[in-house]
């Protein structure tokens, strides 16, 4: 009986670590949802979690190095391919001209090559649009100052 218990208090903890509040959340933004939909419900704590498969090749806090990719602090509202001075960019992403806002981003999380053919970001992308919309909350607040 006691293992029972014990099985359901950490299986209760482990499902509250998890996005829970999905479903409700796309209850919320309406059937066939837009990104402004979406980005009215997005987490920015669940961006963090799903920023994780990002985490491999960049990083997000202020003076982090770049790795494979550049430092993602501050990118939010920033044209595209000069965020970070120390990063060599590709020619493609450099000419590609825009600005990192949430649309250019939605896009790019979900197929960085359609977004700028020619770019060297080796990522498959992310299918599910409220997936996406969570990590443009979180990018959006790891850019410093209110944007």
């Amino acid at each position: 009986m006691r293992r029972a218990s014990l099985a359901l208090i950490v299986l209760a903890l482990l499902t509250g670590c998890t996005d829970d509040a999905r479903e409700e959340r796309l209850r919320q933004a309406g059937p066939n949802p837009s990104l402004t939909a979406l980005l009215k419900v997005a987490d920015a704590k669940a961006g963090e979690r799903k920023f994780g498969q990002c985490f491999a090749c960049h990083r997000i806090s202020p003076g982090a190095p770049d790795l494979g990719g550049p430092n993602l602090y501050g990118v939010y509202g920033q044209p595209m391919g000069q965020n970070s001075p120390r990063f060599s960019y590709t020619a493609a992403l450099r000419d590609a001209g825009g600005t990192w806002d949430a649309a250019t981003l939605d896009a790019w999380i979900a197929d960085p090559k359609s977004v700028v053919p020619g770019t060297n970001m080796q990522f498959s992308g992310v299918r599910d649009p409220l997936d996406r919309a969570d990590i443009i909350a979180y990018l959006k607040g790891r850019s410093g100052p209110a944007r």
